[in-house]
């Protein structure tokens, strides 16, 4: 919750520094139509990987992508879904993610085993989505005209009333990527990064400390006098994350209490039936995690209820147990994002502005992942086993 709330002051303090208008203002410049989603889904894959945070990156490049997609006349819908397919990424992939470290210890695997397990189906469904992405933007720059009027009153609304310096105001993000790197807590990450935004705001951008507080409270208000730029860039804000993070009180809450009362163990208990054999264990636990993301709305609830639910059958299977955590992530992390009332659907269409319903066919990487984690369950390939691999930890009863 604390994150939540600091995402509404990092972007409200980054579009007064200038940091997300000089992001929109040089990417509609630089990008053509043709890439640009798949530059989207690309940026946000990398630097999801980096910042360990797929909130982190809808709030910063998210943003960023969302301005520079209007500009170039990118369905709203589209570009938001190349955007959560990159975010999203870092969820599972990045050591610095909870929900990987999660998975990781719900499934008792080591975590770099468990990453490394990832790879194989991971790996081929973001180069699948990208490719997508790739296609499919050619086919939207192809159905329609980039409005240059629009690029260009973008562009000199922005020039006009933002400092847009690419060095000043990209050394935000850059310090963002590097304490990632450099392993220093999410939260303390966003206060850093918000600080560093004020501080540019005060000196380049000319606002007093009071204006600043205002922004970080109530968020950004643009007033260049430009339609569509006052509207791109009025946001931010600590209140205005408030109803967000109401909701996951509720949310949590709710998941909590079906977990207490076992109402999610006695309906997963009833398709115990189906895992008799190793593709119909995969196949159970992806179902069972999606149907607990759509009752709990909680993509912790996702991991961790079906995945300690069925560890022991894992085990009697022999199969090692970045097998069980690879499967937590690939249903369970990805679609969370799908779900409307869930928190993260929620948050992504606080940040993005776009409706989780209207993105949600877009959004390729939560359905490739499923998928291919699917795959190999059907066609017996990476479903590592007990003496299959001597380098990786095994499941250890003592532990």
């Amino acid at each position: 919750m604390l994150i939540l709330m600091m995402v509404g002051v990092l972007i409200s303090s980054w579009i007064a520094s200038g940091t997300i208008p000089a992001l929109i203002y040089y990417g509609v410049k630089i990008l053509s139509p043709q890439y640009f989603l798949f530059t989207a889904c690309l940026v946000c894959c990398i630097a999801s990987l980096s910042t360990g945070s797929s909130w982190t990156t809808g709030a910063t490049f998210g943003v960023a992508f969302m301005g520079i997609g209007m500009g170039l006349n990118i369905n709203p819908a589209i570009t938001a879904g190349a955007v959560v397919s990159g975010a999203i990424l870092g969820d599972k992939m990045s050591p610095l993610s909870d929900s990987t470290n999660l998975a990781a210890g719900v499934a008792e695997a080591d975590l770099f085993d468990h990453i490394k397990s990832m790879m194989y189906s991971t790996g081929p469904a973001v180069v699948i989505a990208l490719i997508i992405y790739f296609f499919l933007g050619f086919w939207v720059s192809s159905s329609g005209d980039v409005d240059q009027a629009t690029i260009n009153t973008l562009t000199n609304g922005i020039s006009s009333s933002f400092f847009t310096n690419p060095i000043i105001t990209m050394i935000p993000p850059v310090l963002v990527v590097f304490l990632a790197v450099k392993r220093v807590g999410g939260l303390a990450v966003m206060i850093i990064g918000s600080i560093l935004g004020v501080i540019i705001a005060m000196i380049f951008q000319g606002y007093s400390l009071g204006e600043m507080m205002g922004f970080l409270n109530y968020g950004f208000v643009s007033k260049t006098g430009i339609a569509d730029v006052d509207k791109l860039l009025s946001r931010g804000g600590l209140q205005t994350m408030m109803w967000t993070v109401s909701l996951g009180f509720i949310a949590l809450s709710m998941g909590g209490l079906m977990e207490k009362t076992k109402m999610l163990e006695v309906l997963l208990s009833k398709i115990k039936g189906l895992v008799k054999t190793m593709p119909g264990l995969i196949t159970t636990h992806v179902a069972a995690s999606i149907v607990t993301n759509i009752f709990s709305a909680s993509q912790y609830m996702a991991i961790i209820i079906p995945g300690r639910m069925l560890v022991p059958i894992y085990k009697e299977k022999k199969l090692l147990p970045q097998v069980c955590s690879r499967v937590c992530e690939d249903s369970g992390t990805v679609t969370s994002p799908l779900v409307p009332w869930g928190l993260c659907g929620v948050y992504f269409t606080g940040v993005l502005g776009v409706a989780t319903i209207e993105c949600l066919p877009y959004v390729f990487l939560a359905y490739t992942a499923p998928l291919m984690t699917l795959v190999l369950a059907y066609t017996n390939k990476f479903m590592f086993k007990e003496g299959d691999i001597t380098s990786v930890k095994t499941y250890n009863s003592d532990e």
